[in-house]
């Protein structure tokens, strides 16, 4: 069946979906400055209590850097962690832009991240540097950053909220994310949900629909 036969909106993920992601580097960052096993603390599957915290705003970024400055030597700066913390954050191409505008037209579309506001500000500085983006307002309907609502995938409450606030049929909506458990929380809400595996991109489904 066609992926978006009957589809009237497209909910997507930012890292990994829409801009390139590497956790890797961040690890490897980190490993640098001292964690040597920061992947047990950090990672796609899992991750410890307090970055779940980060990620749903219910520590500051102030907080969420002091709480792994106890894992590094004293002389690691603050500037220092947030730049390894950021080291994920890759480009957001240019081909991806110009489908998402176009996707716009036809479709309800919309973005739901798991992500915080260290990440969220610096990254918003860098489409401006980039490209003169100060918003996503040109690809997406609404965007839904999970520090900002309190919720993260893959919650199915994190859906529910998207679709009712929105007036979305679930069974109408589309959900693309690189992170299977996401896929699935959205399904038990009966969102038709893909997960987009490398290297696969958002660019190959639309192009394989046209």
């Amino acid at each position: 069946m066609d992926l978006t036969e009957g589809i009237k909106n497209i909910i997507f993920d930012f890292g990994g979906v829409v801009i390139n992601l590497d956790i890797n580097l961040t690890i490897d960052e980190f490993k640098k400055l001292g964690i040597d096993d920061f992947e047990e603390f950090y990672n796609q599957h899992k991750q410890e209590l307090w970055f779940d915290k980060f990620d749903t705003g219910r520590i500051s970024g102030h907080q969420f850097v002091m709480q792994i400055k106890k894992y590094l030597p004293d002389t690691v700066s603050e500037s220092q962690i947030i730049r390894a913390w950021n080291a994920m954050l890759l480009d957001f191409p240019v081909p991806r832009a110009s489908l998402l505008k176009e996707l716009r037209k036809h479709y309800r579309t919309f973005l739901l991240s798991n992500t915080n506001e260290i990440h969220v500000d610096y990254y918003f500085r860098l489409l401006n540097e980039w490209y003169g983006i100060h918003d996503m307002s040109d690809f997406f309907e609404r965007e839904y950053y999970s520090f900002m609502i309190g919720k993260r995938k893959p919650d199915p409450e994190t859906f529910m909220h998207i679709l009712d606030e929105n007036h979305l049929r679930a069974e109408e909506t589309l959900f693309i994310d690189d992170t299977l458990q996401h896929v699935e929380g959205a399904r038990k809400c009966g969102v038709r949900a893909y997960h987009l595996q490398e290297p696969e991109t958002i660019l190959d489904i639309f192009n394989k629909k046209n």
